[in-house]
């Protein structure tokens, strides 16, 4: 059994293959009281922060939806941090029909009023601790925090294993990660280090004298995703999540993808519809969409650990193995969310960028 995800068996079989999408036709209504679609605008688009399509699979998801439904879904370029702050800014007058984040993210999301209550079909069976009580949001899927690297632009080093490694000279200039005041994977690497390092959530001295040598030893931080730069050898190892470096690897990269000897994080994200979403039907189809056999299926298509379900076995094949993924720990997420400015201004103080 995969360590990756607590879930149900039930969609293990339907996970094994991709079910064909069809060309035209809305997405079922859901059975669901809470899930009940009111009357939205009729126009045949749906605005989703935070979906890069060079991250995870949106690049293939949100077309999926579009030849399914016929509602157009582009991607969007912000990090959670981004999204959060433009769904603020709007508040008076939405543009974004749906949101995506990291789950530190998710308490703020709520507390910031910016979405309202939608329980989108299917996702009733995510488990309890993974979802708003409120019916706010729920976790679509989750990665883990890995090192991505570019194995041909290591200058002869070899390929790291482990938090400490990093520090070498040998990497000097080498390793990079997101802005972890901005972005939830950045949070999300800063929260795995201190961790491994023997820190907690109310203890992030380890973190942060880390993450301080690790700017000493050249590291570099982005504001958006960077995986483009890993394949260019910009930045031949980035901290980020697992499952984008999967996906790099399969376009050719020559990239391993390394779980840290002394303890990684999962990081399950949410989703949620906006509050006086403009396109709020058509939100609605595309959250249920994402919870449904088709949108699970091509989350974990893009080695994204579904959150109803399981891996199928071709995709567990191509990953690393239980072992690895045994290092990974989980965490009160919700705490982790509560934390996050007192993080920022520790990190702002102590490291700087």
């Amino acid at each position: 059994m995969k360590t990756w995800l607590r879930a149900s068996t039930a969609f293990l079989a339907l996970l094994a293959t991709t079910t064909a999408l069809s060309a035209c036709g809305n997405v079922a209504a859901p059975s669901d009281a809470t899930s009940s679609r009111p009357t939205g605008s009729g126009d045949s688009i749906v605005i989703t922060y935070n979906s890069p399509a060079q991250w995870g699979n949106f690049g293939e998801v949100l077309p999926a939806f579009t030849q399914k439904t016929g509602i157009n879904a582009p991607n969007d370029p912000k990090n959670s941090g981004q999204a959060l702050a433009a769904l603020q800014a709007e508040k008076g007058s939405p543009v974004a029909d749906v949101a995506y984040a990291g789950i530190a993210f998710a308490g703020q999301l709520a507390g910031a009023d910016v979405l309202q209550k939608y329980v989108p079909a299917g996702a009733q069976d995510v488990p309890s601790d993974l979802r708003d009580p409120a019916g706010l949001w729920s976790t679509v899927h989750t990665g883990t925090v890995a090192f991505i690297v570019n194995k041909d632009h290591l200058g002869g080093a070899p390929v790291p294993t482990g938090w400490r490694d990093l520090l070498d000279p040998k990497y000097k200039g080498k390793v990079g990660y997101l802005d972890p005041t901005q972005a939830a994977v950045g949070y999300s690497v800063a929260t795995a280090a201190n961790l491994a390092l023997g820190g907690t959530l109310d203890n992030w001295t380890p973190g942060l004298d880390y993450l301080k040598a690790l700017k000493a030893n050249g590291a570099s931080t982005s504001a958006q995703t960077a995986t483009a730069k890993v394949a260019q050898g910009e930045i031949p190892i980035l901290i980020d999540t697992d499952f984008n470096g999967y996906k790099l690897r399969d376009t050719g990269a020559n990239v391993a993808v390394v779980i840290p000897q002394e303890g990684s994080l999962q990081i399950p994200y949410v989703v949620g519809l906006v509050a006086g979403a403009p396109h709020q039907a058509n939100g609605q189809a595309l959250l249920d969409f994402y919870f449904s056999k088709e949108g699970q299926a091509l989350f974990a298509k893009g080695y994204m650990r579904p959150v109803i379900g399981s891996v199928p076995p071709e995709i567990a094949a191509k990953v690393l193995p239980d072992s690895d993924y045994q290092r990974a720990a989980t965490v009160d997420y919700g705490k982790q969310g509560k934390v996050q400015q007192d993080f920022i201004k520790l990190y702002q103080d102590k490291v700087g960028f």
